[in-house]
């Protein structure tokens, strides 16, 4: 099953929904995926405004 991003939280996943925000408003195509590891010290987490280490694609269409 090919992964998909959640339009509102960002979060690369597999599945039919987010288990995070619970929407099922997902994309197929998307570009470019942040691992985040650490979100108290991670300047592109705060940027991002990530609270919980996933990961997340940068553009989602």
């Amino acid at each position: 099953m090919p992964e998909k991003v959640c339009r509102h939280c960002l979060r690369v996943l597999e599945g039919q929904t987010c288990p995070v925000c619970g929407t099922s408003d997902l994309a197929e195509e998307w570009n470019g995926l942040v691992i985040i590891l650490d979100t108290e010290r991670s300047e592109i987490a705060k940027r991002l405004g990530v609270d919980i280490p996933d990961r997340f694609a940068l553009k989602v269409r």
